[in-house]
């Protein structure tokens, strides 16, 4: 079977596919990834084959321009923000509005050239199955257009899903017709190919979700199950990382999306710290101004870039923004976590984990540096903490790997279903 991965220039969003297309190669398919051409060589380093099928893709740049051009960035962002954490409790006029915005600023620049490319190259193809992740919603349209079966492949809580439920229930209980920005939008782009728009443009025809049961939302969409395994891309281990851990450690991490967006890191020196009075060494996978780095603790230790995968597990605690690879790789490992979530689901995210008593959750703009060593001195000192990430752990192990997965998938793309 030939199966075609499609995903805008995003390397977070793109990393959760990448197990799940090992596995379907191992299996004997034959996967190619459909995308931007910045994100090329990302793929190739992924061990799969590349598809550009659209050029230039600056989706920071065009986003943070268009905020500005209003004279407020951090309040747009704020406003997506809080659409992804509260949309399914806002009011018809709040929902219209923030959807309105993120049509516009974020999800055209993100197919920018994609759609009619995918649909071009899924006919050529022919593949049996197209893979998406949640924001190239060409590859809906390219499925739709061509008679392919399409999974939404998810990277964190299915807060847009949530928060588009409570927008169509609000539209139908109207007693007029009311405008909908993803349907005249995903409409026209459909019309192009004498088709129309439904629901399954935005949710697929199945999600893919690979989060443990118990930190899933539930929305009543047909769902598989998939055991997370994290990839970080290409990554060498240290030395230092093989060696033995005599006291507790530290993972403070600001992730991939942060960084992009703002160009440097969010969690910073005074964070480190406050962290270095604890009885631990840290590491700290983030940007430091050369003119700091004289001042950081003998116990931290400063890496641009570590693989998460092979330093959570010989962590005690790690500290982050709330990004869905770090908070799932920690759960892959059993790390507790504390989470200072500012993006996008980031909070609905923490707020899960630490309902199921994994972690502790301090909103970015209240985490100072005490604190951050306060809540880190928690995760360290109560063994509650250890007990339920360990639960969590096995509760993601539990779920169906990868390479079970492709059987699922198999079937889909038969038109069994179930």
């Amino acid at each position: 079977m030939r199966v075609l991965l499609a995903s805008y220039a995003d390397k977070s969003h793109f990393y959760p596919m990448v197990p799940i297309a090992w596995a379907l190669r191992a299996a004997g398919h034959e996967v190619r990834v459909a995308t931007q051409r910045p994100l090329v060589e990302t793929v190739l380093q992924s061990g799969l084959p590349a598809v550009p099928i659209a050029e230039g893709h600056n989706w920071q740049e065009q986003v943070v321009a268009a905020s500005l051009a209003d004279g407020d960035w951090e309040a747009w962002v704020q406003r997506v923000t809080d659409l992804s954490n509260h949309g399914h409790q806002m009011g018809w006029d709040d929902l219209h509005r923030n959807f309105d915005e993120v049509v516009e600023r974020t999800w055209k620049h993100f197919n920018n050239g994609m759609i009619s490319g995918l649909v071009e190259y899924a006919r050529e193809w022919a593949p049996g199955l197209i893979l998406w992740e949640p924001f190239t919603f060409g590859g809906a349209i390219a499925g739709r257009v061509t008679g392919i079966p399409h999974v939404r492949v998810t990277w964190g809580a299915d807060v847009w899903v949530r928060a588009r439920q409570r927008f169509t229930a609000l539209a139908a209980r109207a007693p007029q017709p009311r405008p909908d920005p993803l349907r005249d939008w995903l409409g026209a782009e459909m019309a192009r190919y004498g088709g129309t728009f439904d629901e399954e443009l935005f949710t697929g025809q199945w999600t893919l979700d690979q989060s443990p049961a118990s930190l899933r939302l539930p929305l009543g969409l047909p769902t598989l199950t998939a055991r997370w395994v994290p990839y970080n891309g290409p990554a060498e281990i240290p030395g230092w990382l093989r060696e033995p851990v005599s006291r507790p450690r530290i993972c403070l991490t600001g992730g991939l999306t942060a960084r992009g967006l703002y160009g440097t890191d969010l969690l910073q020196v005074p964070a480190l710290r406050a962290l270095a009075e604890l009885n631990a060494d840290v590491v700290a996978t983030i940007m430091v101004d050369p003119g700091e780095r004289d001042s950081v603790p003998e116990n931290v230790r400063l890496a641009d870039f570590v693989p998460l995968d092979m330093l959570l597990p010989t962590c005690s605690a790690v500290v982050h923004l709330g990004g869905f690879g770090v908070m799932s790789t920690a759960i892959r490992h059993g790390v507790p976590q504390l989470t200072l979530p500012k993006l996008g689901d980031s909070t609905v995210r923490a707020e899960l984990l630490r309902d199921a008593g994994a972690g502790l959750v301090i909103p970015h703009g209240e985490a100072t540096p005490e604190a951050v060593r306060d809540s880190v001195r928690r995760l360290l000192a109560e063994p509650a903490f250890a007990g339920a990430a360990a639960r969590l752990r096995a509760e993601m192990l539990a779920q169906p790997a990868p390479s079970e997965v492709v059987v699922a998938l198999e079937r889909l793309a038969q038109g069994k279903a179930g």
